[in-house]
């Protein structure tokens, strides 16, 4: 990699501060890595599209951000297209990444692009997501008449307890169960790859499930919540009805619509 510098005017140092910075560097070079890379998880929203309507687009993906502007401000988006393609729907790349970003949303990735499509998102430096489409490849096709032995999961999963107030800003997230005692705070996002408990007020984000886990649940004592989530199907503020605001529910999934239910 070659840097060309023109037209800078550098700040003179004498030659003892010059050492004494190398010498740190050299330091810091033997004894602690400059960077590293780790895996992580995080919860980002995905918008899937099922018309190539720009204009309505933009006005409903500007309404769904009006109802709840702290969840939505500058968060990442990743945006689906599969449902459009599967249709034989055109849609511009460029414009409606430009309709996603005015609406405050950050696209940070393509879902379900055919070839030009994710040349598009990556001449924009939107990375590209893939996703499986169409009939199930030969080798998939022959493991289907093997049966697998089962697999025992001898790990204990932990159960993470939280006292405290949750504030606006803050996020937890447990691998296991997550028990809440204390107050979520509006703008407070609590994860966790199991169940939800919280035994106080919700008015922030609760995600349950998050990798997946169809079968966990949300137990509310205070339903006020900006956003529930149960393996990625959510429902936002104007979604909750009124019946079950502010009371006890418990919160499933049946197939892919989010159930509240009262808690007698």
């Amino acid at each position: 990699m070659i840097f060309f510098i023109s037209n800078v005017k550098l700040p003179t140092v004498n030659n003892a501060v010059a050492s004494t910075d190398t010498d740190r560097f050299s330091k810091m070079s033997n004894n602690s890595p400059i960077l590293e890379f780790k895996s992580g998880s995080f919860s980002v929203p995905i918008l899937i599209l099922f018309t190539d309507d720009l204009k309505a687009i933009g006005q409903q993906l500007q309404e769904k951000v009006d109802l709840a502007p702290e969840f939505f401000k500058n968060s990442p988006l990743i945006f689906d297209v599969q449902e459009l393609n599967k249709q034989g729907y055109p849609v511009n790349i460029p414009v409606l990444v430009e309709i996603i970003r005015q609406s405050g949303l950050l696209p940070t990735g393509i879902r379900g692009g055919n070839a030009q499509q994710n040349k598009a998102a990556l001449e924009l430096l939107i990375p590209v997501y893939s996703v499986h489409i169409g009939t199930t490849p030969p080798d998939t096709q022959k493991q289907k008449n093997i049966t697998p032995e089962p697999i025992v999961d001898v790990s204990t999963a932990t159960t993470t307890l939280i006292t405290r107030p949750i504030r606006s800003g803050q996020r937890i997230y447990a691998s296991g169960d997550l028990v809440v005692l204390a107050p979520v705070s509006a703008g407070a996002e609590i994860m966790s790859e199991g169940n939800i408990h919280i035994y106080n007020t919700l008015r922030g984000r609760a995600l349950a499930g998050v990798q997946g886990n169809t079968d966990a649940r949300i137990f509310c004592s205070d339903l006020q919540a900006e956003l529930i989530s149960i393996a990625g199907n959510y429902k936002i503020s104007e979604d909750i009805s009124s019946t079950v605001g502010k009371k006890s529910v418990q919160v499933y999934l049946q197939g892919h619509t989010l159930i509240i239910q009262d808690i007698v």
